[in-house]
């Protein structure tokens, strides 16, 4: 930590006036470049499959061949599947499964928080104890008790875990709710005899659109690895079907004499919750720069 008072740093910073705009300008291209890395990665995604130099279940080299072998940009497995295609249908997978997850979790939170709002009374108070009930739970437990009781596959995966994410963006919505209703416009609208559903559609439902898809995005990246973590776990497709978590898991025994096996798909884990982190983060930014 520096010991320089703070006096000393303050001198050494452009006046207000003038590093706010800056900043501001510098920033707004920064999160813009990022938006662009996050689009680029959904179109590598959508992609996969005509951007894989191999079918990702059949060998098609030697075996355990090292990264930048000569057709094999990250190698071979110990049977001799191609790498860079494993990886690619993997992402693919992970990343159109956690915005399926995020975006159903949205859904089902968003109607609950917003009809637990609007209505009030004895409505609000029955769904905020349904809420209170799942986020009482242990959601990882319970996501993998789930997909135990309706079998082992990539769709079941899916339901578990949306069936434990929308209640935190239903407490998020419910809260917005509860500010905009008082908010002047809305009561204004209330003293004109407005009914209320075309108060909720038309003045409350678009003031939380930004929230909902502030909070979403930044939800992705610990989807994207939590996904990875119960596939890891042997909860997602069957081999020999290409997935991340699980390719990972399925290769540790290699990490000491071939550590590109286990280590590409989980290098891919990583990068794909940090470019999911920094977007939200970029949209977080950008939303609140407009408002």
């Amino acid at each position: 930590m520096s010991t320089l008072p703070d006096v000393s740093l303050s001198r050494l910073r452009p006046p207000r006036a003038l590093r706010s705009p800056l900043m501001r300008h510098a920033g707004t291209r920064l999160n813009l470049l990022i938006l662009a890395i996050v689009a680029l990665l959904t179109l590598v995604a959508l992609f996969a499959r005509v951007l894989s130099p191999y079918d990702p279940v059949q060998a098609v080299g030697a075996l355990n061949l090292a990264p930048g072998s000569a057709g094999h940009l990250l190698g071979t497995d110990s049977i001799g599947r191609d790498l860079l295609s494993r990886t690619l249908w993997g992402v693919q997978v992970s990343w159109f499964a956690s915005l399926a997850i995020v975006a159903s979790g949205l859904v089902i939170g968003g109607i609950v928080g917003v009809l637990a709002g609007a209505s009030g009374g004895w409505i609000d108070n029955l769904l905020m104890r349904l809420t209170d009930l799942f986020l009482a739970l242990p959601g990882t437990l319970v996501a993998i008790a789930i997909v135990a009781a309706l079998g082992y596959s990539l769709q079941n995966t899916l339901i578990g875990i949306a069936i434990v994410w929308w209640p935190y963006y239903a407490r998020i919505i419910r809260g917005e709710v509860k500010s905009l209703a008082s908010r002047p416009h809305v009561e204004a609208a209330k003293l004109a005899g407005t009914g209320r559903a075309r108060i909720v559609f038309r003045h409350i439902v678009p003031g939380v659109i930004p929230t909902a898809i502030v909070t979403a995005s930044l939800d992705i990246g610990n989807v994207v690895l939590l996904l990875a973590a119960l596939s890891f776990l042997g909860l997602g497709q069957p081999a020999p079907a290409p997935e991340l978590g699980a390719d990972t898991a399925r290769n540790l025994q290699d990490l000491l004499t071939q550590w590109w096996i286990p280590v590409v798909p989980g290098l891919a884990v990583l990068l794909l919750s940090l470019i999911a982190n920094l977007g939200g983060d970029a949209i977080r930014h950008l939303m609140a720069t407009k408002r």
